[in-house]
């Protein structure tokens, strides 16, 4: 029975890539395939897969760059395939954004089974996000369509941006601190605070009527960021209407 899910090969090996991909095409899998990382990123970003298979050890650049880069706009499943066994290279994959791991050399029943169960567990997790819309005051989130709008307004952000905000509108009144936000979206290891300051300027310019005197995104000094949870006083104050 043919299910026609897009699996994205990113492998060098070219005898081990045909043959996963001979597997998975018996299967019924629509299978693509790259051998080198930069050719990955551009096919995981033009072809929308449903699942890609990392190798580590590509020619132009690891596959932990090719999975960060990925990470950065995309939650698609991603199994690792690695020849290399230690089991800090297993966390270390896991932590930077990985769905599974399988050590090579592996049997074509068991690949099968964890793609399976990573398709499974995406679309579960995709169906319970789905119709889900976040609204704070006049800020509209539309997390199926991965849309931010204001007033109506669609607000165009970078796919950083979109997550940054995605997180904080996650935990609304909740203050997140520089780490954990840069844990999330970058990784564990993740210590580039100043860049997480200028993707929260970009946003306030794109979100806030007045960025300097923002509504939504405050800072909490020294610690890190907040979603307010916005009422009709607040949005008088900020100049928006609030007629209904």
């Amino acid at each position: 029975m043919a299910n026609m899910e897009k699996i994205l090969i990113i492998e060098d090996e070219k005898n081990l890539a045909s043959f996963i991909g001979s597997i998975l095409t018996y299967h019924g899998y629509n299978v693509q395939q790259a051998s080198s990382g930069e050719v990955g990123i551009g096919m995981a970003a033009s072809h929308s897969p449903d699942l890609i298979l990392l190798d580590l050890g590509l020619p132009d650049m690891d596959g932990a760059a090719v999975l960060e880069r990925i990470r950065e706009w995309s939650d698609v499943p991603v199994i690792v395939v690695s020849a290399r066994q230690n089991e800090q290279e297993k966390v270390k994959s896991l932590d930077a954004g990985a769905n599974d791991y399988v050590t090579k050399p592996f049997g074509s029943d068991e690949l099968l089974a964890r793609i399976r169960a990573a398709v499974r567990i995406y679309r579960r997790s995709v169906s319970s996000r789905r119709d889900s819309v976040f609204t704070n005051g006049r800020l509209v989130i539309d997390y199926e369509k991965r849309v931010a709008s204001i007033e109506g307004n669609p607000v165009h952000l970078t796919p950083i941006e979109y997550k940054i905000v995605v997180l904080l509108s996650q935990n609304a009144g909740k203050v997140l601190t520089h780490d954990f936000i840069l844990g999330q979206l970058w990784g564990p290891y993740a210590s580039d605070s100043q860049t997480l300051r200028v993707n929260v300027a970009n946003i306030r310019r794109k979100i806030e009527k007045n960025p300097a005197d923002p509504l939504f995104i405050v800072t909490e000094v020294g610690v890190g960021y907040r979603m307010t949870e916005i009422d009709e006083c607040d949005l008088k104050a900020d100049g928006f209407s609030v007629t209904k």
